[in-house]
């Protein structure tokens, strides 16, 4: 597909762009589907959000706190790797 641009609109209290249909199709992503987003070296990127089900008896709000712990100790962990 080829780049195209876009405006960023006002949207309520938020901001907000349109993509076109093809570029969903493309990523396999539709209407209510939730995507995460992230900077990435000064970049917005975009992804489908995967959903996981989880095990009996695991909470969603346990798994909340963890990720956020995971992705706040991120760097930390990482350099624990090769140790």
């Amino acid at each position: 597909m080829e780049p195209f641009e876009r405006k960023v609109t006002k949207v309520g209290n938020s901001f907000g762009i349109t993509l076109p249909n093809e570029l969903l199709k493309q990523v396999g992503l539709a209407h209510g589907d939730d995507v995460q987003v992230e900077v990435k070296d000064g970049e917005i990127v975009l992804r489908k959000k995967e959903q996981v089900t989880l095990p009996k008896g695991v909470d969603a709000e346990f798994m909340d706190i963890l990720n956020d712990v995971i992705n706040e100790h991120d760097k930390a962990f990482k350099g624990l790797v090769n140790r």
